[in-house]
């Protein structure tokens, strides 16, 4: 079973790439560093249910759309 902080990571970056932004765009409408964003795409931040709203309205997605990865159809 993939790490929750990986799936997440994948998903951030999957719709930061739909979106054609870089690490440091999304970072800048998130208010979070380009590192931090990188980080969180890894897998290797814990992040707050500030971060994960941030991450959302920086997206402009529901809050919900972060958690819909792949696996859940299978």
């Amino acid at each position: 079973m993939e790490d929750i902080n990986m799936k997440f990571g994948r998903r951030i970056k999957e719709l930061r790439l739909i979106q054609n932004i870089s690490q440091e765009e999304l970072g800048f409408r998130c208010q979070l560093s380009k590192n931090y964003v990188s980080d969180v795409e890894r897998g290797t931040r814990n992040v707050s249910l500030k971060v994960i709203e941030k991450f959302a309205l920086g997206l402009k997605v529901p809050l919900y759309y972060l958690f819909k990865w792949h696996d859940d159809e299978e």
